[in-house]
């Protein structure tokens, strides 16, 4: 049909490249009559059944397709991940005392909990004066939290901040506690005892006179240690890219998230690594993950991230298939599964070689899938916190945010790409992927700086009470 595609062969509907009066641009038309009940296939996978007779040329959307997740499911492992010829590459980044390597020098004030956020962005505002030399910035990473929790929502907010303080851009890190909270600085001294951390400082509010004099002083002492660093030759193996998507659209699997993909294969080929996540986002299409797991161990942990979050669901009394949001829909995305499909693309063509809980350090080379939800802010924090320098988010609707590591936006259409321009990196629709690669390399040396580089934010995976 003219100005459609069919991704694969086995689909029964294509994509409507050029919108009409019918169907809009980027949505499903039948390319067969469906029987009601009948699999709707798209990516030759199933993502959902028909709900009514469907005609051939027919829209294809949520008045006549409904998910099919709420069915039973059983997982297999049967490996097939593609291998890829090693590749040398370097980039130019900050070389630290363990040998891993920002592409940024930055300095985090990080609140241990949310009572002493404003004291944070007080300093952080007055230290801006201290910013020089290769000194790319002083950040203040507030949060509502880390005070009245309990059990594992306590454990996790102690071991993210954690993680955020060891991210390579890290150059030096001032933790601010008040000095009464749960999440006390004794708790994270001791979550960070046996890691590099000479690059730290910590400040109870209660314990100084002046908190603002103290703390600018640290702070004056950090910048002036930061400003004479210089960029060094770094080997690729030292980069980890996090891999994440959000306000999808109907070319979000057929543009960016492919071409996304192709990036992540070639940073794992010259020994580099990458984070998927979006746990909820691979629902209707974690076999085709299971499938890639490298070992039958990693297989198994996949398997217990996957049940176990779709448990958690059950337990609160949500449908696993409680997705894709308002914007999804109306970019031409109907079903979870149909979303997850076009997801995982981001994970490319090799192994996965890991699966990491939430705010758990990388340490394989290669693609890891780490538990999280699909939250933008949120999954962004956990593959910052997880080691990534840098986060690739593709987007089909555009969204202004950025986690506390530079987070480029890549836009899955290019009216998107105009439209947005003061948001969007990149233009994926040409899929042009040495240009996109071109500009992952000029980020991570430093010659430039993501639209949304001036934002620094983070958010924290709470699942449990607060008092």
């Amino acid at each position: 049909m003219k100005n459609t595609l069919t991704i694969n062969e086995k689909d029964n509907v294509a994509v409507c490249l050029a919108g009409n009066d019918t169907i809009p641009a980027g949505h499903k038309l039948a390319l067969r009559d469906i029987a009601e009940g009948d699999f709707v296939i798209k990516y030759g996978q199933i993502i959902g059944r028909a709900t009514q007779e469907i005609k051939a040329g027919e829209w294809v959307h949520t008045h006549n397709l409904r998910s099919h997740l709420d069915e039973d499911v059983e997982y297999s492992y049967n490996f097939c991940a593609q291998t890829f010829p090693a590749a040398s590459q370097t980039f130019r980044g900050f070389v630290r005392k363990d040998r891993r390597a920002g592409i940024r020098n930055e300095i985090y004030i990080i609140p241990s909990v949310g009572c002493v956020n404003n004291v944070c962005l007080r300093l952080a505002k007055a230290a801006q004066e201290y910013v020089s030399g290769s000194l790319d910035g002083i950040f203040a990473l507030i949060h509502p939290f880390g005070c009245s929790q309990l059990g594992q929502d306590q454990e996790n907010i102690k071991h993210l901040l954690s993680a955020i303080a060891q991210n390579p851009n890290a150059t030096y890190v001032l933790f601010v506690g008040l000095g009464c909270e749960n999440n006390g600085l004794d708790g994270i001294k001791e979550c960070l005892a046996s890691c590099p951390n000479d690059h730290i400082a910590y400040m109870n509010c209660q314990d100084v006179e002046d908190e603002h004099e103290t703390g600018l002083a640290i702070l004056k002492d950090f910048a002036r240690k930061a400003a004479v660093l210089e960029r060094e030759d770094v080997d690729l193996s030292q980069l980890c890219i996090g891999l994440k998507c959000g306000g999808s659209d109907g070319y979000s699997g057929l543009t960016a998230n492919p071409l996304v993909g192709r990036i992540s294969d070639r940073v794992v080929s010259a020994g580099g690594s990458a984070i998927l996540t979006e746990v909820p986002e691979m629902f209707g299409a974690e076999q085709l993950l299971m499938d890639k797991c490298v070992s039958r161990d990693v297989f198994e942990r996949y398997k217990i991230m996957i049940e176990s979050f779709k448990q958690s669901y059950i337990d609160q009394g949500f449908p696993v298939y409680e997705n894709p949001s308002p914007g999804n829909k109306k970019g031409g995305i109907t079903t979870l599964e149909e979303k997850s499909l076009g997801c995982v693309e981001k994970a490319g063509s090799t192994a996965i070689v890991d699966v990491l809980d939430y705010g758990q350090l990388v340490t394989r080379q290669g693609v890891s899938a780490l538990n999280a939800p699909g939250n933008d802010l949120i999954a962004a924090t956990a593959l910052a916190a997880s080691g990534c320098q840098i986060v690739l988010f593709t987007t089909g609707r555009g969204t202004p945010f950025s986690t506390f590591v530079p987070t480029m936006k890549i836009a899955t259409n290019t009216p998107l790409a105009r439209k947005k321009y003061g948001w969007i990196d990149f233009d994926a629709y040409p899929m042009d992927e040495d240009a996109l690669f071109d500009l992952l390399l000029r980020t991570a040396n430093g010659e430039y700086v993501c639209k949304s580089e001036d934002v620094r934010e983070i958010a924290f995976y709470k699942t449990g009470v607060t008092l």
